[in-house]
């Protein structure tokens, strides 16, 4: 298995610290806590560089807040000499990690995302449906409260089989260990360290299962396959994987198998062999924000979203 050959000392270098802080700060250079950091950015950061370099750095607390995206969602949001710190681990691990995840998950990656798995679902669906002249079934899942629930010694065992390091793998615990439980969303390490989890279940349905037809976004996936039973055989496999290699679970009310002629609700749309619709409550919600928020920037990142999708209705609606 191939490791990762960038030592701690690289990764904690000031040069590295440096442009992690560049990278960070863009465009975050008006708040308060920010400035802060850069007022004294050189002392801060040799500061930094020698707790890390003598073993003495600590993580911070978080500060908790809430938003909609769309639905309620907890953030954990850490101290900026931590988000330093995060930025300097990941930009550094980012690429070893890439180039071992499957090329169908899309979350969080360069060159990725959800427009980009959209087009793969629509490019999927033409191959295993034969051009859509069999019947395509989808075995859509969700995996229940996945980062609350990422367990921290399966997590670490999967970073000790490609790291070496053991003075980056105790950073990486302490990086871990700052939240009592699952991985906070806020963290720019949380990401990753998220898809590193989750690579194993890629692994195991590509490898294991053999399965053509699979993408992953997220917390969120599906399988293609022009026999129903096959996917009825997969599904339980999956849920005990989850269970005995990652105690993970699915989401008992998010998990669902039916033709894609029928419609399936994927990454806020309503896939259909020909074409794609906005999710109902999705359109819902961009209305009522329309209604409350009538500004151009507003209007223009609907008509951009409503550009993946047969939206001309709602395009007309939306000008009118």
């Amino acid at each position: 298995m191939k490791k990762f050959n960038l030592s701690y000392d690289h990764i904690i270098s000031p040069e590295n610290l440096l442009q992690a802080w560049r990278e960070f700060s863009s465009g975050k250079k008006q708040r308060a806590d920010v400035q802060a950091f850069g007022f004294k950015l050189m002392d801060n950061l040799l500061a930094l560089y020698a707790d890390l370099r003598d073993g003495n750095y600590r993580h911070g607390s978080y500060q908790e807040f809430k938003i909609n995206d769309p639905k309620p969602r907890l953030i954990h949001k850490a101290i900026v000499r931590d988000r330093v710190v995060h930025r300097a681990v990941y930009r550094q691990l980012y690429w070893f990690f890439h180039q071992r995840f499957i090329n169908d998950s899309f979350s969080c990656r360069r060159w990725k995302g959800t427009h980009k798995a959209l087009n793969r679902f629509r490019a999927l669906a033409y191959q295993a449906s034969e051009n859509h002249t069999r019947t395509l079934w989808v075995l859509k899942c969700d995996i229940k409260k996945f980062f609350a629930n990422i367990n921290h010694d399966i997590l670490f065992a999967l970073l000790t089989q490609v790291i070496s390091d053991q003075n980056l793998l105790n950073l990486l615990q302490k990086i871990i260990q700052s939240f009592p439980t699952g991985l906070p969303l806020g963290n720019l390490t949380s990401q990753l360290l998220a898809s590193v989890y989750l690579n194993e279940l890629d692994q195991f349905i590509k490898q294991d299962l053999k399965a053509k037809f699979y993408i992953r976004y997220a917390d969120d996936f599906v399988l293609l396959h022009h026999d129903r039973n096959e996917l009825l055989v997969w599904l339980p496999k999956v849920q005990t994987f989850l269970q005995t290699h990652l105690k993970l679970n699915l989401h008992p009310n998010k998990v669902f198998i039916k033709t894609l002629a029928s419609g399936v609700d994927f990454l806020g749309w309503i896939h259909f062999p020909d074409h794609r619709v906005l999710r109902t409550v999705t359109k819902k919600r961009m209305l009522k924000r329309l209604a409350q928020k009538p500004e151009p920037a507003v209007i223009n990142s609907y008509l951009g979203l409503l550009g993946w999708g047969n939206g001309f209705k709602l395009k007309q609606q939306i000008l009118a």
